[in-house]
């Protein structure tokens, strides 16, 4: 069949390779490769299943057609031994990707069957089933560890940040443009409950007013245009109403007499670099992991938890779940429950408003 990715469009009888094993599995990735940008899937996430497969080929030093059920096995093993064991999700996203990729060779449009059993003699099969691969049981699979940040941890951190902007001033160094830079991106990221990226594409133009907040002025709304994307889709948009007068101060500061600084003359990128670049979403995780450990945090702390004490926050303040569930840009509530971690003087206080309801009713509320 003429469809992208298809076997005969990728491999040739006119040339005989040297090592055709290779040629074939080379041509089959190819394949794979077309089969999933014509699906518009983006070229981080193909890139990212072609490296897992490419390492699932290694380790079992065989190729598909010789693959089995137990390879699958045992490289599940290994990838949960040794000093730095993968988490549940990542290795089950690891067998995921095999076994797309299992699906698109064994799949009879595409040809490659016939060309393994015409060349080789064999042909590849579906190793990865329900019985040995892991299920997605569980609405969350992240690390246990993985929290909101206290307010007194929140406060420390943005603290230091500051202090980092003091000292580099009081050096007379050129970095304190940066550490300025990088204290208003953190305050950013949790000030409007953002992602790394959503944070690091954000130009001066994605602010706007908000008629129901004129206080805000022009920084009462937040247009995110680079939200995550879903299979194939182009980044979700949203608008992200602020919510603290302390971010606004933080922010029109930075804009007014920091940003200017960098020379970005026109250009409307709201974090340029000392080179005139974009600031990159890995600059904040190194930034943020920088300040985590001179403050002695838990390592496992990382920016997206700047995104869940934003959540958890509001929530804690008492904010509607579903305006909450909008300003994150889940599509729905257990998802936002998920990022939530209430602390116990929210859950004391929450416990205290329910036994002085039931003490005014005279009712004791519970089963005998």
């Amino acid at each position: 069949m003429e469809i992208e990715g298809a076997a005969h469009l990728v491999l040739t009888d006119a040339v005989v390779p040297l090592h055709p094993e290779e040629a074939v599995f080379d041509g089959m990735l190819l394949g794979w490769r077309r089969q999933q940008r014509s699906r518009l899937l983006s070229p981080g996430t193909v890139e990212n299943r072609e490296s897992i497969v490419k390492r699932f080929q290694a380790f079992t030093n065989a190729f598909p057609w010789q693959w089995t059920p137990s390879d699958v096995e045992d490289w599940t093993s290994h990838l949960l031994s040794g000093p730095r064991p993968l988490v549940h999700s990542t290795i089950r996203g690891y067998q995921n990707q095999v076994a797309m990729f299992c699906s698109y060779v064994t799949d009879p449009r595409y040809g490659w069957t016939e060309q393994c059993e015409r060349r080789f003699g064999a042909h590849p099969a579906q190793i990865c089933t329900e019985w040995n691969i892991a299920s997605h049981s569980a609405p969350y699979e992240g690390r246990p560890e993985m929290r909101a940040l206290s307010r007194t941890e929140l406060q420390d951190f943005f603290d230091y940040a500051d202090d980092q902007v003091a000292h580099a001033q009081a050096r007379g160094r050129k970095g304190w443009l940066t550490a300025f830079r990088d204290a208003t991106v953190f305050k950013v990221c949790y000030g409007w409950g953002l992602r790394r990226r959503e944070t690091a594409m954000l130009d001066l133009l994605d602010f706007g007013r908000n008629p129901n907040a004129p206080q805000f002025g022009e920084l009462g709304a937040c247009y995110v245009r680079y939200g995550k994307a879903l299979k194939g889709s182009p980044p979700r948009r949203r608008t992200v109403w602020t919510v603290w007068d302390w971010t606004v101060e933080a922010l029109r500061e930075y804009v007014a007499e920091v940003r200017p600084l960098f020379g970005v003359g026109k250009r409307q990128l709201l974090w340029p670099t000392e080179r005139g670049a974009r600031l990159a979403p890995r600059d904040i995780t190194r930034r943020f992991a920088a300040y985590r450990e001179d403050l002695g945090l838990d390592p496992i702390l990382h920016p997206h938890c700047l995104r869940h004490s934003y959540i958890t926050h509001l929530i804690e303040d008492g904010a509607d779940p579903f305006f909450v569930q909008s300003q994150a840009g889940h599509a729905w509530g257990s998802t936002t429950a998920l990022y939530t971690n209430v602390g116990s003087d929210y859950m004391n206080s929450a416990l205290r408003d329910v036994l002085q309801c039931k003490l005014a009713d005279g009712t004791e509320g519970g089963a005998r």
